[in-house]
């Protein structure tokens, strides 16, 4: 089932109907129809890991979860290019993430006080599996 947040309404919907036009998604809300809409599917963190072997990651998963599938296919700069565009605090983490990756401590420490986050002492392999598991949760 596709659920997400009405950005057009700041009401959280179920969304049961929906319709394939022109090769795009158009969900249909009663007659009103929200371009802004983003659709995410569900799929748990070994789905994800799957998708890795694809040449493109999985539509309608979100900003984040579209670095880090770069970042899970060794892609550092697409990642990054993506992460230093998100406005939030999971857009911070996956930034710090990917600074402490390259090995700029200083500039990954300033993104995890952004991120409200603490540099974690384990692998960065674990920590990708760490962001991607919190932000499929």
């Amino acid at each position: 089932m596709l659920q997400r947040e009405d950005k057009c309404k700041s009401q959280k919907l179920q969304i049961q109907l929906y319709h394939l036009c022109e090769k795009k998604l158009i969900l249909v809300l009663g007659n009103y129809t929200c371009p802004s809409l983003e659709i995410t599917q569900e799929m748990d963190f070994q789905e994800f890991k799957q998708t890795l072997s694809d040449a493109k990651p999985p539509s309608g998963i979100g900003e984040e979860l579209t670095a880090l599938w770069y970042a899970g296919k060794d892609d550092w700069e697409r990642s990054h290019n993506i992460a230093q565009d998100i406005p939030n605090r999971n857009g911070d983490w996956i930034h710090a993430y990917l600074h402490r990756w390259e090995g700029d401590e200083w500039n990954a420490s300033y993104w995890y006080r952004r991120a409200g986050k603490s540099k974690p002492s384990y692998s960065r392999h674990q920590e990708w599996e760490n962001i991607v598991q919190a932000l499929l949760d």
